[in-house]
C-alpha cells in the first residue's frame, strides 16, 4: 500500500534534511575527537556518502604510507598529520625500522616533513617492530603535540625545518639517529624533509613508565596544561609490572614540557595489560572534572589543575571519586587470569566520552588477554552532584571484546566490538535501536557527521549508514587494505586511512 501524500515524516528525516540545505561548517579537527568531552561526532557538512579509489570518484587525493598504520589523521593549518611506519621510507638517511609522523598537504597529499624516529631497543615489547608510531597528534597554533613509538611526549614546530632549527631542543640529527649496542648515538645531518623538535619529555626516564608494544595517547590541551595517558603496563611475560610506582595519567606544562602533576592513586599494580585510553575534561556531576580510564578497569574523577604550580613542584592530581567499571570479576591476582577467556578482570582502550552530565564509557575483557565479555555503560550521579562516585545508569552487553570510543548523536550511541558489529544504542536507557554485521574485525571507532555513521573494518571495508533510529546502508567500500582507525572529517573532506594509504575524500 502507498502511503498517504501527506504522512508524517519522522524526526530523524527532517533533521537530515535541513543538514541539507545548511551552511556548510568547514573546520580543521586538530585532536582525535571533540575537544574536550571526546566524542567522534563532526559538524561537518557536505560530506561525501561513497568512493571510489579505482576511478577516481569522490578521491580528492591518495598517497602512500607505511605497512602499517594505526592511528587517526588530524588536520589542521592545512596540514595532515598521520603517524605510520618507515617501510617505504620517505627519505634515505631516515632508513631502517623507525616509527613515522607524517605531514601532509591538505591539497594533494605531498610530504611537507616527517619525524621519523628510531624504534626502542633491548627489548620488542617496549616498541613492537614494524608498527611504526601510534598516537594521533593534537595541535594548538604551530604546536604539534604527540607521544611517539619511543614513549616520548614530543612537541614539534607544523612549519618543520622551513623556519629555520627553533629552540630550546637543537639536537635533531643526534635524536634522530639509531642508538648503537652499546647505546650511544653518532650525528646526522639535518635536512628539509626533518621535523623540527621544540621539546621533549621521556616518560620512561622522567616518570619511570614501563612501556609496552607500542605507545598510545591522544593528548588533551587546557588552557598551559597538556593532560595524556603514560602507556605504562606489563612486561613482556605479561605477568609483571616492573615499575609498581609509575603513574598511569601525567600533566605537562605545554610551553616548556616540563612535569607538572601526576596521579598517585596507586593504579600500575593492577594494570592487567596497558595504559591507552586516553582522558576526557568536561562537566559532570556540576562540576569541571578530568575523566580517566585506567589500565586497572576503573574510571576516575580527577580535579583539573587550576593554576601552574611553583617551579619544581610536582602535584598529585587530586581525585575527586572513582568507580570500577566491572566489579563482578573474581577477586585474587588479577595476572593470574591471563589468557583465561571466561572469567577475570576488564580493561578499557577508547576513551571516555562525556555528554549532558553524564559520562558513557566501552571496555570488557582485555582485547587479547581476558574473557569474552564487554559492555557499554552509563555512568550518571546521584541528584547530580559529584561529590559522591557515579552510579552505573545502565549497562549494555555487546561483543566479545570492545576497543571502541563511543559516539553520541541525537541520543544514539554507536559503538563497535569485536564480533564485527555496529551497534546503535539509545542514549536515555540504554535499550539497542539496531546493529549491523560489518563483516569484519573493528579496531576502529565510529564517526558521525552530516547525517552519516563512517566506520572501519580490518577487513578493508568501509560502510556509510545513516544517523537515524532504523538501520539503513548508504553505501560500503571495499579497499585492498585493512582499516585500523577512525574516519577524519575536516573542512569538507574525509580521511579515511588503511594499513598502507590515505585518502582524501569530497565531492567531486
Amino acid at each position: 500500500m502507498s502511503p498517504r501524500p501527506h504522512s508524517p515524516r519522522p524526526l530523524w528525516w527532517l533533521a537530515a534534511t535541513l543538514g541539507t540545505i545548511l551552511p556548510a561548517v568547514a573546520a580543521d579537527q586538530p585532536q582525535w575527537g571533540r575537544a574536550w568531552d571526546r566524542n567522534l561526532v563532526s559538524a561537518e557538512r557536505g560530506l561525501p556518502d561513497h568512493f571510489d579509489p579505482t576511478n577516481g570518484t569522490n578521491v580528492k587525493w591518495t598517497a602512500e604510507l607505511g605497512t602499517e598504520t594505526y592511528s587517526s589523521p588530524i588536520v589542521a593549518n592545512g596540514r595532515v598529520y598521520i603517524s605510520t611506519n618507515n617501510e617505504h621510507p620517505r627519505d634515505p638517511n631516515r632508513t631502517g625500522d623507525r616509527g613515522v609522523l607524517l605531514c601532509l598537504d591538505e591539497k594533494d597529499g605531498h610530504l611537507i616533513w616527517q619525524h621519523a624516529v628510531p624504534k626502542r631497543e633491548l627489548d620488542p615489547y617496549y616498541d613492537w617492530p614494524k608498527t611504526g608510531m601510534s598516537s594521533p597528534v593534537t595541535v594548538e597554533g604551530h604546536r604539534v603535540y604527540q607521544v611517539n613509538n619511543r614513549g616520548e611526549v614530543v612537541c614539534l614546530d607544523d612549519r618543520g625545518m622551513a623556519n629555520g632549527n627553533d629552540g630550546p631542543f637543537l639536537d635533531e640529527g643526534r635524536y634522530l639517529q639509531p642508538r648503537t649496542k652499546d647505546g650511544t648515538q653518532t650525528n646526522s645531518t639535518v635536512g628539509p624533509l626533518d621535523a623540527d623538535i621544540l621539546w621533549t619529555f621521556n616518560l620512561t626516564a622522567e616518570v619511570g613508565i614501563w612501556s609496552h608494544d607500542g605507545a598510545h595517547a591522544s593528548i588533551l590541551i587546557d588552557g598551559d596544561f597538556l593532560y595524556l595517558n603514560t602507556g605504562t603496563g606489563v612486561d613482556n611475560t605479561h605477568r609483571v609490572i616492573r615499575t609498581p610506582d609509575a603513574p598511569s595519567l601525567v600533566v605537562l606544562d605545554k610551553r616548556t614540557g616540563k612535569l607538572l602533576a601526576r596521579e598517585r592513586e596507586g593504579i600500575a599494580p593492577n594494570i592487567f595489560h596497558c595504559t591507552w585510553s586516553s582522558p576526557a575534561l568536561g562537566k559532570v556531576g556540576g562540576h569541571r572534572t578530568l575523566v580517566f580510564a585506567g589500565g586497572n578497569g576503573v574510571v576516575y574523577g580527577f580535579e583539573p589543575l587550576s593554576k601552574r604550580p611553583p617551579e619544581g613542584t610536582v602535584l598529585t592530581l587530586q581525585k575527586r571519586w572513582q568507580l570500577e567499571f566491572d566489579s563482578d570479576h573474581p577477586p585474587g591476582d588479577i595476572h593470574g587470569f591471563l589468557s583465561n577467556r571466561r572469567e577475570g578482570p576488564s580493561n578499557i582502550y577508547g576513551m571516555p566520552v562525556l555528554d549532558d552530565g553524564r559520562i558513557y564509557v566501552a571496555g570488557g575483557g582485555d582485547w587479547f588477554w581476558g574473557k569474552n565479555q564487554s559492555w557499554l555503560k552509563c555512568l550518571s550521579f546521584p541528584g547530580g552532584k559529584s561529590e559522591v562516585a557515579p552510579t552505573i545508569q545502565w549497562s549494555r552487553a555487546i561483543g566479545r571484546h570492545t576497543m571502541s570510543t563511543p559516539a553520541i548523536s541525537q541520543g544514539r550511541i554507536y559503538v563497535t566490538d569485536s564480533q564485527y558489529a555496529l551497534h546503535c544504542i539509545r542514549q536515555s536507557d540504554g535499550e539497542v535501536l539496531w546493529t549491523h554485521d560489518l563483516g569484519g574485525e573493528m579496531w576502529a571507532s565510529a564517526l558521525v557527521a552530516d547525517g552519516k555513521v563512517y566506520v572501519g573494518t580490518r577487513r578493508g571495508t568501509l560502510w556509510v549508514l545513516r544517523d537515524a533510529p532504523s538501520r539503513e546502508v548508504i553505501s560500503r567500500v571495499d579497499l585492498p587494505a585493512p582499516i585500523n582507525s577512525t574516519v577524519t572529517a575536516a573542512n569538507r573532506t574525509l580521511y579515511v586511512t588503511t594499513m598502507s594509504r590515505i585518502y582524501a575524500v569530497s565531492r567531486n
